[in-house]
């Protein structure tokens, strides 16, 4: 495979980030955009974090893009949800300018707050083909009031995703900003896209409850699956990744006989 530096920008701010292109397979690729959630804390040195799951995808034939939200990684900017938005928007914009990708067969794969964003988007963008949505909240209820987005604020500056000491200007629209973005509010815009929700029984981050209440909006019109026993991290999971894996192959192939007939 091919790995290649790639960056964007999103309201003036570069975002960062990686592009895995197969090496043994004719362009236009079915491709993968991975959107990683709100940072826990430092990763360790044994955790390959993205760039393993980007290239299990890519060895299966996928041209997989992995990046920086705002405020994370290399990325420049604060974090800020809508922001979030925006950078997977023009990242999008970016991807379909490409002649090594099949237009027809672009999916979003999006974990925790980077899932919220990834239904989010897709609900408003119909370049986007299919969605998994691994351990996404439906709402963000927990900041709903002042305290929560205070501690929440002092965990972004904690782990580093909010730098400026002076960010966010106003509390008020930054917590407008999360709801803007709620998943209940927006995934039942996805169907008849192909749609698949990933959950864990033992998240204790997103509990579980959130996933069932996503379905009920889509209830029929998409696929549920919950994992027994797995945590909130399920791209460490490897039969959540092996679900993911199944559902996008066959969806890739699906695509690819619906764009000749």
């Amino acid at each position: 495979m091919k790995i290649e530096k790639i960056s964007w920008k999103s309201d003036g701010l570069a975002i960062r980030g990686e592009l895995y292109l197969p090496s043994d397979q004719t362009a236009p690729f079915p491709t993968l955009i991975l959107c990683h959630g709100i940072p826990a804390g430092v990763k360790g040195p044994e955790d390959r974090g993205y760039p393993l799951l980007a290239e299990r995808f890519c060895r299966e034939g996928f041209l997989a893009l992995i990046f920086n939200f705002r405020g994370a990684g290399l990325s420049e900017g604060n974090f800020d949800i809508l922001g979030w938005a925006r950078d997977l928007e023009k990242g999008l914009n970016t991807l379909y300018l490409r002649p090594e990708v099949d237009r027809k067969r672009i999916y979003l794969l999006g974990f925790s707050g980077g899932a919220a964003v990834s239904i989010y988007v897709a609900a408003r963008h119909k370049e986007v083909a299919a969605v998994v949505s691994c351990a996404s909240p439906a709402e963000f209820r927990d900041l709903s009031t002042a305290k929560g987005l205070k501690d929440f604020l002092t965990h972004a500056r904690e782990v580093g995703i909010v730098k400026d000491p002076l960010f966010p200007r106003s509390m008020d629209e930054w917590k407008k900003s999360f709801q803007a973005v709620r998943p209940i509010d927006w995934i039942d815009r996805i169907p008849p896209r192909p749609l698949l929700l990933i959950h864990g029984t033992r998240d204790d981050v997103v509990g579980v409850r959130h996933a069932h209440r996503l379905y009920e909006k889509v209830k029929g019109k998409a696929e549920r699956s919950i994992i027994e026993g797995a945590g909130h991290r399920l791209r460490v999971e490897e039969k959540a990744m092996e679900k993911v894996m199944d559902w996008l192959k066959k969806i890739a192939v699906r695509n690819q006989r619906s764009a000749f007939s």
